[in-house]
């Protein structure tokens, strides 16, 4: 086995001789505790707040990230709801310090449970970023997928938001590398001195601020992105990654080649793989070894072409020709 290999499991650096500093395809791949500022793509395996104390001020053009949502997963240490948001409001303050004047921050969260109790996080992140620090909210991205909990109590959550906030008004967006296809790209003005001249953009229209997994008639027009679950090709043993293409679809948005991606709680290292497609500076932190080890193979792997993921923009699979789509004959007699 070797970090090139389709593997979700870490390997044994030392038994099979991996080096942890590697140049591959052009690029200065870095396995690390702190930072290190010739890498072109660097994974650390360190606590978030130690780390920090390396990583320089006004460093970083994207910080990107899908933090722990204290739900007593086996990673997380499962702390009271209030020290929670207190330990996060410290972590985004330090955070804050290392974000370019232009620069952005996507917090992407879904809702914390207890007791069956829901408690929507993006409300109280938004405190933290807009009235604490001043940021302002560009878009709460509502995120809906197919596959959400399994729940008997309460309606199936299938949906997080992402919150995106800037710290400034001079900030960067590239909406043509995100725009998808126009409903009615033949629609012309039908008024006004462009009365009879095609009234879309070229390039496609505006994604909206839900992206959804399915659209009946026209799924082409929203960001179809599946949530990654067993049978995903992206799918590793980590209980709550996102996929490659949701933070493929930021990255080109709001930032240009070149620049510094940051992902606070990289788990198994999806940002990082996401900007080394794009030509970013990816740096990722996880206190996780089990999964910075899984990391810095596929980043690897995603350099060489190997790593298995769902392709930018792939059409959503729909059932409708399947057999499991039928209704059961058994079923059928219920009604």
């Amino acid at each position: 086995m070797s970090p090139n290999s389709q593997s979700h499991l870490p390997v044994d650096f030392e038994k099979y001789d991996i080096p942890l500093h590697v140049v591959q395809e052009g690029k200065k791949i870095i396995y690390g505790s702190v930072y290190e500022p010739d890498a072109d793509i660097m994974i650390a395996y360190n606590d978030i707040e130690a780390f920090l104390r390396t990583l320089p001020d006004n460093s970083c053009n994207l910080i990107i990230t899908s933090p722990p949502y204290n739900m007593g997963k086996p990673y997380e240490e499962v702390l009271e709801f209030q020290s929670y948001i207190k330990w996060q409001e410290r972590i985004i303050r330090k955070l804050y310090t290392k974000l370019v004047r232009s620069g952005s921050i996507v917090w992407q969260i879904g809702n914390y449970v207890k007791d069956k109790e829901v408690f929507p996080l993006d409300i109280f992140f938004y405190k933290i970023f807009k009235e604490d620090l001043k940021m302002k909210l560009r878009n709460r991205i509502v995120w809906h997928f197919g596959h959400g909990l399994h729940t008997r109590d309460r309606f199936s959550g299938r949906y997080e938001t992402a919150l995106w906030f800037t710290k400034g008004d001079n900030y960067t967006f590239n909406l043509d590398e995100v725009r998808i296809r126009q409903k009615y790209p033949g629609k012309k003005s039908y008024r006004g001195p462009n009365k009879g001249s095609l009234s879309g953009n070229p390039n496609g229209k505006n994604p909206s601020d839900f992206w959804d997994k399915f659209e009946v008639e026209w799924e082409d027009l929203t960001w179809n992105i599946p949530n990654v679950k067993s049978n995903h090709p992206e799918k590793t043993t980590h209980n709550t990654q996102y996929p490659i293409e949701l933070a493929e679809r930021f990255i080109l948005a709001l930032t240009n080649e070149g620049d510094v991606v940051f992902d606070p709680f990289a788990g198994v290292g999806t940002t990082m793989v996401a900007a080394s497609y794009w030509n970013r500076k990816g740096i990722g932190v996880d206190k996780e070894k089990y999964y910075t080890d899984i990391a810095y193979q596929r980043i690897l792997a995603a350099l060489n072409g190997t790593l298995k993921r769902r392709p930018l923009g792939k059409p959503v699979y729909t059932p409708e020709n399947s057999k499991l789509a039928n209704l059961p004959e058994e079923w059928k007699k219920r009604i």
